[in-house]
């Protein structure tokens, strides 16, 4: 067993399923949560990162010393309420200063029924989840951990297997924008996402998970985008057979993150869990093509099996990124169709804009799609 000190007016602390504990300090009224404990080494934007439906199901660890300085403000949200199922910090801000701030990181996350696990050691529970892998966690409340909650914590869903998608998509399809159509899956979709392809001049109708291929070529659209989401891809198995009908029509697609692995079991390759995963705003990324290097927001625990050589069991698709750290698959492009996706975040929020052109290398493959249409009408 293993402990760090942590605060005394309300004693708590994070049990992981290894036996490993943590102890901190509750520092809201809410507790008891379950969840896969990961780390993001985002330096700020908790607000878009704790409101990304992709973090659906987990326990997240900031490893930025201290966290809640700029409060919360109206317009920052990604989705329409918080998606993670804790926070554990080592420092939270009691006061915030920022003149768009409606509320305090605490009292949101209060609100929401989320606990915030303060005066942690969080340099040494990055350190471990590094070297053991992300794994599932509790926070709960009291000075030590019990068998009874040790078992409830066994007991407790694993991220493998798990079709997260499905309760992170919308329940009803939307429209928005005007321009070209474009039909956008929302296996969990980030607000930004959205935002830009509507700034790329492109009408964003966006459809459940499990709407079926029929449905949507019989809009005719002008694209197809797959969006992020939570989970293990291959517990998605309803997409592919849907994505691969799409792709075959001959319609422009983009994929991000979750829509990347999608796109790549639909083909025919595999996915594998990673071990800690990238969740973060610094990950390296090169582009096979040019040799250039992004600097990119990334989160997501599963990768496409890969690398430079190609995705196995695929050889429709041709890798066009690869992850400097490790090595992973991060882009993919079909050989004949025009299809691409990526498994880091272009849209960012939070994090850099190095891979903002993508959206218009998408709106690029639409036009081209348009007018070889009208070329032949």
């Amino acid at each position: 067993m293993e402990a760090t000190r942590g605060g005394t007016e309300r004693p708590a602390f994070v049990l992981l399923e290894d036996g490993t504990w943590y102890a901190g300090q509750l520092s809201n009224g809410s507790a008891k949560a379950f969840g896969e404990v990961v780390f993001t080494t985002n330096l700020s934007g908790y607000q878009e990162t704790f409101t990304d439906p992709s973090y659906l199901g987990q326990i997240v660890v900031m490893t930025a010393p201290m966290i809640g300085n700029y409060g919360i403000t109206a317009t920052d949200d990604e989705s329409s309420r918080p998606q993670i199922s804790g926070v554990i910090v080592r420092e939270l801000s009691r006061h915030h200063s920022n003149w768009q701030a409606t509320t305090s990181l605490s009292d949101w996350l209060e609100q929401a029924g989320i606990p915030i696990l303060t005066e942690v050691d969080t340099r040494r529970l990055t350190r471990h989840l590094r070297e053991r892998g992300a794994m599932r966690g509790v926070i709960a409340e009291g000075s030590a951990p019990t068998a009874v909650l040790t078992a409830e914590l066994l007991a407790s869903p694993s991220m493998d297997g798990l079709d997260l998608a499905s309760r992170a998509t919308t329940a009803t399809s939307y429209a928005t924008g005007v321009g070209p159509l474009v039909v956008a899956y929302d296996f969990g979709m980030k607000r930004n996402i959205v935002r830009m392809l509507e700034a790329s001049g492109l009408r964003v109708a966006v459809v459940p998970a499990t709407t079926p291929a029929a449905d949507v070529l019989a809009m005719e659209p002008a694209g197809v985008f797959l969006s992020n989401g939570p989970g293990d891809p291959a517990a998605v198995g309803y997409a592919r057979e849907t994505i691969r009908a799409l792709g075959d029509s001959g319609t422009p697609m983009f994929g991000i993150c979750l829509g990347h692995q999608l796109l790549g079991l639909a083909y025919g390759g595999g996915t594998r869990k990673l071990s800690y995963g990238h969740r973060g705003g610094n990950h390296p990324v090169q582009d096979l093509a040019t040799g250039r290097v992004l600097i990119t927001t990334q989160n997501h625990g599963f990768a496409v099996e890969g690398g430079r050589e190609g995705v196995p069991g695929a050889p429709d698709l041709e890798v066009t990124h690869l992850n400097l750290n490790d090595g992973t698959v991060e882009g993919l492009r079909h050989r004949t169709l025009p299809i691409f996706a990526v498994q880091y975040h272009p849209e960012a929020a939070p994090g850099p804009h190095d891979a903002l052109p993508h959206f218009k290398q998408f709106l690029g493959a639409i036009t081209s799609r348009l007018g070889q249409k009208a070329a032949t009408s």
